[in-house]
């Protein structure tokens, strides 16, 4: 009986099995992400986030335990290097899958899995993100709202005060960007 035995079997034996996540495993150390189906990328999520945990502790014990499961000298070399160094502070979630789509000859479901510290997309959108919220926060964003306002409101009034006002100039401070459209106006005014 197998009775809470809930992994995936991948239709292979073990050691097909074995063999397969430990290639995918050292395929996704080297390249930093691999296109894949999401069964066996799931498969893998469970077997390389054990690994990528282990390679925190740069110890004699811990290169040869993940050395056991992935049997590629060049793969342990650069998980312990670069990548341990990159998730020393992350307690987790090392991986991310995103799915992709349907492959054309099976329709089976496919997606991108790949190292969570390595996707600069996603770092850039991050960060962009983050000057966001800095600038709801601070008085940055509020004149830049207000700048645009206070075009608007000259060019409204602008026709309005030209016969009556054409010597006085305005007390509304100016953006460098704002200078040249006023100098051409003062420019038209004259002619």
């Amino acid at each position: 009986m197998r009775h809470n035995k809930k992994f995936n079997h991948l239709g292979r034996k073990t050691a097909h099995r074995k063999a397969m996540l430990s290639n995918m495993a050292c395929s996704l150390i080297m390249h930093k992400r691999i296109a894949t189906t999401v069964p066996k990328a799931k498969a893998l999520k469970l077997y390389i986030e054990p690994l990528l945990t282990k390679s925190k502790e740069d110890t004699t014990n811990s290169r040869r335990v993940v050395f056991s499961y992935l049997q590629n000298k060049e793969a342990v070399t650069e998980l312990f290097r670069e990548i341990s160094v990159k998730i020393a502070d992350r307690p987790g979630g090392y991986t991310r899958i995103l799915r992709t789509g349907f492959r054309l000859g099976d329709n089976a479901e496919m997606c991108i899995i790949e190292l969570v510290d390595y996707n600069e997309n996603m770092l850039k959108e991050k960060s962009a993100k983050k000057t966001k919220r800095t600038r709801r926060a601070g008085t940055a964003k509020a004149t830049t709202e207000a700048a645009p306002a206070k075009e608007t409101v000259k060019e409204e009034a602008a026709p309005v005060e030209e016969a009556p006002k054409a010597e006085e100039a305005p007390v509304v401070e100016e953006t460098p960007a704002e200078a040249p459209a006023t100098e051409e106006k003062e420019a038209e005014k004259a002619e």
